[in-house]
């Protein structure tokens, strides 16, 4: 199963029932400054916990998601059920786990969609654009509510494992370790180029237009989003996988229609269905903004340099990649293990083995799950003062 269907099916099992906590701060004229110098406050975010937290408070996790996940990272469908859970790679009976949904995000986070306290009416595009570093800082601010000083490891992948990053360089104090997986300190042009089709297939879409963006209790537009979700599809698989998964089989029939109404092969039928669904749990607007803030994360040109930028971190690393990832393909990751090293930090780098593509770090896989346990479990007994 691919982790599309698998995710999709996980929601159906959860329902509509919100389980988040909610947090709020930067209430005016305390206002959050956001990487571009706007500030932007009240803000809450939602978030979930899981485990428990020990006495001395050495055992906290921080789970970073990608662009359309959301703070539900373990059980009763949870997106990441395959890394998370009593007796898994992060044992929720030995460590404590808080997941909260992305400053811009539509899952109880502050994002396009909440409503603007200055007019009463949602934000929408005069939503301030957003970062990676804005993102990291509100969940800094959560974790001084959560009394946390410092974090055990903050683990991510993808655009998650940009902001286990940013932690490591923005707050080297309050982490011990981090585990960077499929992901990246840029993003390829390529990557950027199929973001920016998929940002255009909602702006150019005819209820995001004839709103301008402002479509809340209005209309929704899902042809665009479906379409942004449709193109963002293909890049987290491989052509392994979708050679495997569909190949050239056709949907529902024998031959071709020779027409351009329904969806003739079984990818198209696919593609399809994903793009539909996603447009009943994911906002528009939160799209764009999401990833315009991923577009953004360059810390070359932030620091000058990939060694400059890790000049400060105090973190040990663990960084995953995956061989068929051609999104946040294994070079990328290479760069970052090199940038550590030559700063002196302690990195361990595995690339693995996998046919998924980019969707493979949230997918069942022995050999990440192994590295994962037994790098928390050495990190938590060095937290601990185990170990010299």
């Amino acid at each position: 199963m691919l982790h599309a269907e698998a995710y999709d099916e996980a929601l159906a099992k959860r329902g509509t029932t919100n389980r988040y906590t909610t947090f709020t701060f930067a209430e005016p004229p305390k206002e959050l400054v956001l990487e571009t110098g706007q500030k932007l406050g009240p803000i809450t975010l939602a978030y979930e916990m899981f485990g428990t937290l020990d006495p001395g408070k050495d055992n906290a996790i921080l789970v970073c998601h990608a662009l359309s996940g959301d703070s539900h990272v373990a059980g009763d469908g949870g997106w990441w059920d395959a890394l998370v859970g009593d007796d898994k790679a992060i044992d929720l009976k030995k460590y404590f786990v808080i997941c909260a949904n992305v400053l811009g995000g539509c899952s109880g986070s502050t994002g396009p969609s909440s409503i603007n306290p200055a007019t009463g009416q949602p934000y929408a595009m005069d939503f301030p654009v957003i970062t990676i570093r804005d993102m990291v800082n509100a969940q800094a601010r959560l974790l001084d509510h959560l009394g946390i000083t410092k974090l055990l490891a903050v683990i991510g992948g993808s655009m998650g494992g940009m902001q286990a990053l940013e932690w490591a360089i923005s707050y080297p104090d309050r982490v011990q370790s981090v585990i960077a997986v499929a992901t990246a300190c840029e993003l390829p042009p390529q990557g950027i180029a199929f973001d920016e089709v998929g940002r255009q297939a909602i702006i150019k879409d005819d209820v995001w237009q004839k709103y301008k963006g402002n479509y809340y209790g209005k209309a929704i537009p899902e042809k665009g989003l479906s379409i942004a979700r449709m193109i963002g599809h293909i890049t987290y698989l491989s052509k392994d996988s979708m050679k495997e998964k569909f190949g050239r089989r056709l949907h529902d029939k024998i031959e071709f229609d020779y027409t351009f109404g329904d969806a003739e092969f079984q990818v198209e039928s696919y593609l399809r269905y994903q793009g539909s669904k996603f447009t009943k749990r994911f906002d528009a607007n939160s799209y764009l903004y999401i990833t315009k803030a991923i577009n953004y994360f360059d810390l070359s040109r932030r620091f000058g340099s990939l060694q400059k930028a890790f000049k400060g971190v105090k973190a040990t690393f663990l960084v995953l990649s995956f061989t068929s990832d051609w999104l946040y393909p294994p070079e990328l990751s290479k760069q970052l293990v090199a940038a550590l090293q030559a700063n002196g930090v302690s990195v361990t780098y595995v690339n693995i083995e996998s046919t998924y593509g980019h969707d493979a770090f949230l997918l069942p896989n022995e050999t990440q799950e192994t590295a994962v346990a037994g790098f928390l479990k050495n990190q938590h007994e060095r937290f601990r003062g185990a170990l010299p």
